[in-house]
């Protein structure tokens, strides 16, 4: 299969969340597989020189949106074996980052539909576009308004993937025309509730929608979850899918991770004990051996469940535990628990910041993992802490219910502790019960070995995309 994978942002080169993850991961195990999946994204000014110098220049067009000229060049250098495209335009992508821009529907609809017209240019032939997230929303229906009478695109398909419906690029209708220059005819699949919604066209115009769990593909047919579309997306459930996300175990590899105060595998659990050490030390913690300690590496936001850790913080610190988190977000939740670890200095760490290095060291020194979302599209947090021998503490939903088998102490399978209903009680009694676990040292071992050992990577979820692919060319 040749598959154009669309994308806002990809690591290496540069990523803000778990997209950047997926948009890396997804097309290598893709490659490893035997296809051929490329990957196209901004040339954003963020990107580094060191990247930058291993591009090469393909070609230009000049790109006709709406009234609008632009010119658009596109680069191209190839990274563990996959071949990533670059489109070059300063005025809409030499910005100090990627989003949060007042003309973002404008920047994403230039980058829309530079992806088309430059297809011709990469000597490539793509039978499918794989989008994702309401920045490529566009494309869907652009190749219908404006390419299909061309040869080169007439048998292209296109797969829409959600990562998080809550984003949807919301804009003011008279974008439609005015400004991405989408034909009267092609109007209605762009427009919702009297805005220009560009993953609702997306949605409408892809041959297939998947999302990154099958959990949340479910969720997002009622409107807690929906965000406004479950109108939509109910209207066009025949087309929509659920694929789990995996992680890059390559990189997320206690064995080798750079990051370890000491590397360790499941046959040398000993050796984690050492990372446990080494974290309570570097975060002023008292170094306590067989004191549980529980990380959390978040974004400090409502999203991820702060509310209910604010709620029973003092409930969970009066418990015989430590607790580490890393993570910034919003302002009232860096506060909140910086005046906390102020009055629980000897069992509350809180680092207000993003470090992977000490991520990795939160990973591996940590003996649970909380992670109380109210929604999760997929989640990669979970499965890293379990690859790591973090035994997760989540709420049943999306990809966290998908992933984070319960514990069950008598035939000792699975490999955490869940909790369905958001409600911090109901929170707080998971912690209970992974805490008493804790103290059994045979059922505490093996849960740790269960997680340690689960299937995380990307050779399953790549099996089910291509296969996807080859269904909707046939």
């Amino acid at each position: 299969m040749r598959v154009l994978f669309a994308t806002s942002e990809a690591g290496p080169f540069l990523r803000t969340g778990g997209l950047g993850d997926v948009s890396q991961a997804l097309p290598y195990a893709m490659n490893k597989a035997g296809q051929d999946v490329r990957v196209v994204m901004p040339l954003y000014e963020g990107i580094g020189a060191d990247f930058r110098q291993t591009m090469q220049f393909v070609g230009s067009k000049i790109i006709f949106l709406g009234w609008r000229q632009q010119y658009a060049g596109l680069f191209r250098c190839i990274y563990r074996g996959v071949t990533y495209y670059f489109v070059d335009n300063e005025y809409y992508f030499k910005r100090s980052a990627p989003y949060g821009h007042y003309d973002d529907g404008e920047r994403f609809a230039f980058f829309s539909k530079a992806v088309l017209e430059l297809i011709p240019l990469m000597d490539f032939g793509p039978e499918v576009i794989h989008c994702n997230d309401w920045q490529t929303g566009l494309i869907p229906v652009m190749l219908d308004a404006f390419f299909r009478g061309d040869s080169t695109y007439g048998g292209i398909k296109t797969v829409l993937t959600i990562h998080n419906i809550e984003f949807q690029g919301n804009m003011d209708r008279i974008c439609i025309q005015e400004v991405y220059g989408i034909p009267s005819a092609y109007e209605s699949m762009v427009e919702y509730n009297n805005c220009a919604n560009m993953l609702k066209a997306g949605i409408e115009g892809a041959d297939r929608v998947t999302t990154v769990s099958q959990t949340y593909a479910n969720e997002i047919m009622s409107p807690y979850f929906a965000y406004g579309l479950e109108d939509i997306l109910s209207r066009r459930a025949y087309k929509i899918s659920g694929i789990v996300n995996g992680i890059d175990t390559d990189v997320y590899d206690p064995k080798t991770d750079k990051a370890l105060f000491e590397n360790y595998t499941v046959r040398s659990l000993k050796k984690r004990a050492a990372n446990k050490a080494g974290l309570q030390e570097m975060l002023h913690l008292p170094v306590a051996p067989d004191k549980p300690l529980i990380g959390m590496v978040t974004r400090l936001t409502g999203q991820k469940g702060l509310d209910l850790v604010m709620e029973v913080i003092d409930d969970i610190l009066s418990m015989d535990i430590q607790l580490a988190i890393l993570g910034t977000g919003d302002w009232k939740y860096e506060t909140a628990l910086q005046e906390v670890a102020r009055r629980y200095g000897n069992k509350l760490a809180v680092v207000i910041n993003f470090s992977k290095d000490i991520a990795g060291k939160i990973y591996a020194g940590s003996d649970m993992f909380l992670m109380p979302s109210k929604f999760e599209p997929c989640g990669l947090s979970q499965m890293i802490a379990m690859r790591y021998g973090s035994v997760p503490i989540v709420r049943e939903t999306g990809g966290l219910k998908d992933t984070v088998i319960p514990f069950n102490p008598v035939e000792k399978s699975g490999r955490g502790f869940t909790f369905k209903t958001y409600n911090a009680y109901d929170m707080l009694d998971a912690i209970h019960r992974a805490v008493g676990t804790y103290y059994n040292k045979e059922e505490w071992t093996a849960c740790v070995k269960n997680a340690m050992t689960g299937e995380y990577g990307w050779e399953q979820s790549a099996a089910k995309y291509i296969d996807l692919y080859k269904s909707i060319v046939k």
